[in-house]
């Protein structure tokens, strides 16, 4: 019997023993033996729970027992989750986690800790909740020069833009909604909104790619917080929706990456991605293009890419599985070298607009008035940036995909 412990027992935690328990039978097959939840560790009281004698509250716990070879992280953060996993990969337990933040910021050294040690580090929940990205990027697609990735990987912002579009709300109401259904975090949403969670998701997806250390601090990210019902309106008008996209793609010896929404029309292949859904487009240089699709929130969904990482190093014990991605920092393009359309809302009349963008196409929205929306030609970023300086009075742009 191969036995484990699951270190935080909050929401994905809970979701990691319930999949175990539930899905006992066709693990054990997948494995050749069972699978046994043997230690939980979390420092709240569970005193009262019908499995209390799982729980500890030391990780010492876990260390000293030679019976325990994998172990599952879903403590999140960094603060005590990083410490624990090194604490277990130098011991030579195998490690996986759903933990985005302690991935995109120490992956590389713990994927190299786990190499020295024998052991593997696995995170296919750390990307795309119970959407399959990480083991098809550094497995199925190996044999691939992937060029572009683009996707839909915050769950939560999603389920925001597809209620504002359906439901013609703005950004506050629907943020209450998902803080409602549990979504969105009630006291600070910022990770999901501002776009940092999909910020750590392209960086991993961006190290996985080059091999190299993508830190995500140097990625440009906007969230959706200005996305307002009168781009909506817009967006309605223009046959297109707003999605907020992590994208990474190759430019020349190097990549750019970027988190900002865009206006996707009906034809591409993210534009019916609704809900809490993610999708993430891959391009390969012999595989041509790929699309992943999945639930990108929730328990059980989350716990359903845990449980298959812990599937994986059960049946691999004592081995490394081994992931290429190095120490070496990998210094980002600029994404002001970047083209793009771009949609802009502004209070300057028609003729200020063509002084300085040129030609431009005009999009009007049914009860909007009192300002301009137009379609400027591609062009850089840093172009567009100057031009919206010389304009002024620019009330919104958001990038507009052909």
């Amino acid at each position: 019997m191969a036995k484990i412990a699951i270190m935080g027992f909050g929401t994905v935690g809970s979701g990691v023993l319930e999949v175990c328990r539930r899905n006992a039978a066709s693990i054990a097959r997948r494995v050749g033996e069972p699978v046994e939840v043997k230690y939980i560790l979390d420092v709240r009281d569970f005193s009262a729970s019908p499995d209390a004698a799982l729980f500890t509250n030391s990780i010492d716990t876990i260390l000293n027992d030679p019976e325990i070879k994998v172990v599952v992280e879903t403590i999140g953060g960094t603060r005590f989750a990083y410490p624990y996993v090194r604490q277990c990969l130098e011991s030579g337990r195998s490690v996986c986690t759903s933990n985005k933040e302690m991935v995109a910021t120490y992956g590389a050294e713990l994927l190299a800790l786990a190499k020295a040690h024998n052991a593997a580090f696995l995170f296919e929940a750390s990307v795309g909740g119970g959407t399959p990205i990480i083991t098809p990027m550094h497995q199925c697609l190996a044999a691939n020069h992937i060029s572009q990735i683009r996707g839909i990987v915050n769950g939560t912002t999603n389920f925001m833009l597809t209620k504002m579009k359906r439901e013609n709300m703005g950004f506050d109401a629907a943020l209450k909604i998902a803080q409602q259904l549990g979504y969105a975090e009630t006291k600070d949403p910022g990770d999901d909104v501002d776009g940092r969670d999909a910020c750590r998701k392209i960086a991993i997806l961006t190290s996985l790619v080059c091999g190299q250390q993508v830190d995500f601090e140097d990625i440009h990210t906007e969230g959706i917080t200005k996305i307002t019902a009168t781009d909506i309106r817009y967006a309605k008008t223009m046959g297109r929706a707003i999605k907020l996209l992590a994208s990474s793609h190759k430019v020349g010896d190097g990549y750019v990456a970027m988190v900002a929404p865009f206006l996707l029309p009906a034809t591409h292949p993210l534009y019916n991605v609704n809900d809490v859904f993610n999708a993430i487009f891959v391009h390969g240089n012999v595989l041509g293009d790929a699309m992943f699709y999945g639930s990108g929130a929730g328990k059980l969904p989350t716990a359903s890419a845990v449980v298959a990482d812990i599937v994986d190093m059960a049946k691999h014990l004592d081995t490394n599985i081994a992931v290429e991605w190095s120490s070496k920092k990998l210094e980002l393009v600029d994404y002001r070298n970047v083209e793009n359309c771009y949609f802009v809302r502004t209070s300057a009349d028609e003729k200020r607009i063509e002084e300085v963008f040129g030609e431009v196409s005009y999009v009007t929205a049914e009860g909007v008035s009192g300002e301009t929306g137009f379609v400027t030609a591609r062009m850089s970023e840093a172009d567009y940036e100057k031009k919206a300086a010389e304009l002024g009075s620019v009330l919104q742009m958001i990038r507009v995909t052909q």
